[in-house]
Parts: C-alpha cells; structure tokens; sequence
C-alpha cells in the first residue's frame, strides 16, 4: 500500500453542492433560496424567527438569577497548604496569602479571595490571612498556635423583628358608646308639645286662617 492509494471509508466524503449552476443541477435558478422575499438576499440572518409564532427561547420559562455581587472565590484545603510547606514552596514562619499561594504555585490565579477549608491535616503552626475559612480549618489552625485573620467585612447583624404589640384596653369612652348601642333605644319623650284633642281631630284651616265648616 502506498500513500496515494489510502482512502477514506465510502461515504464519508461527499462532494460539495455547487449552487446556481442551472436547473439540472437541482440547486439552480435560486439555489435554494426560494423566491423574492428577506431571506433571498445575502446577509441576511434571523436567528430565533419562526414565521412569528412565538420563538422558543420566549416560550421557556425563566429559572432563576445571576448574583451582580457574587465573589469568586479560591478554596484551598489545609493537607495542600501543608504539602506545599513540606516540598518548601511555602514558608511557615512567614503570613499566608492569597498573592504567596500564587507565588507557591498553589493558586493559578488570586481571583476575589481564598477561602481556607479544613479539609487534610496540617503540622505546624501557621498564619492565615484569607478572605474566609470554615469553622473547622480555623479550629485545626488555632489548635497548634496558629491565626487566621478573615479580610472579608462581617456581615450586618439582623434585628429581629419586632412582635405587633398587643391590642390596647378600650378607652373607658369606647366602652360607654358600645354599651349605649347594646341596651333596647329608648323612646324619645314629648315633653313641651301639645297633646292631641282626643275625640275628632281638629279641623283643617284655609289660607285666611279660618277653620272650614
């Protein structure tokens, strides 16, 4: 076998389709562009358009958010702290950084912070000076004499909220006005009107002021 006789498998190279090159061609006249119209001409590209129904990237819906304040953060366990310490690449009287763990080569990059995780096991007694650190490396590190110093700012304490007081006793004059609904209303007294005539009612007057007969 030689090189000119090595071939790809069959069908797994296909001729490219040559466009506009007459009707026999099967992609002439308008190669497959259809007739007239925005798509016909070059340039154009509508991506997400279907025919205006509504497109799928608005009929799904929308899953949670993105944080404008999220910090990236390096974590770093304290076994590969202390495996750097041991190849030397770390000293251990001097304060670790996040700029010294770059420089070790334990760290690509710094990014916003380091957050040191208590995972592994370190031997000697070490100075952190990390963004944050969970409660079980700064355990470990103040265990044998170390510190760890957080950059981070601490978080705002929250006040509880406060319980809606209890309602207050009714005002004696409340009292007094709810009690003067409850009792049976009173009927109002006729004192100082005239009594009416008992027998037949008075006769009515005319304009002049005398009485009709």
């Amino acid at each position: 076998m030689k090189l000119n006789q090595i071939a790809g498998k069959e069908g797994s190279r296909q001729a490219r389709m040559r466009i506009g090159r007459g009707i026999g061609s099967g992609k002439g006249k308008t190669g497959g562009r259809g007739g007239k119209g925005q798509t016909a001409r070059s340039g154009v590209a509508i991506k997400g358009f279907e025919g205006g129904q509504m497109p799928l990237h608005r009929r799904l819906p929308k899953r949670g958010f993105t944080n404008i304040f999220a910090l990236k953060l390096n974590e770093v366990n304290l076994g590969r702290v202390q495996t750097a310490i041991d190849k030397g690449e770390l000293k251990a009287g001097e304060p670790i950084t996040a700029d010294a763990l770059v420089q070790a080569g334990v760290l690509r990059r710094a990014k916003d912070g380091v957050r040191l995780l208590g995972g592994g096991e370190i031997k000697v007694k070490l100075a952190f000076e990390v963004y944050g650190a969970s409660k079980s490396a700064a355990a470990a590190v103040e265990k044998l004499g170390g510190s760890v110093k957080l950059l981070a700012p601490p978080k705002p304490e929250r006040k509880p909220k406060e319980k809606p007081a209890a309602k207050a006793k009714e005002e004696p004059r409340a009292k007094e006005a709810k009690a003067k609904e409850e009792k049976p209303k009173q009927e109002r007294s006729t004192e100082g009107k005239p009594k009416p005539s008992e027998g037949k009612p008075p006769a009515p007057k005319d304009g002049a002021g005398e009485t009709k007969k």
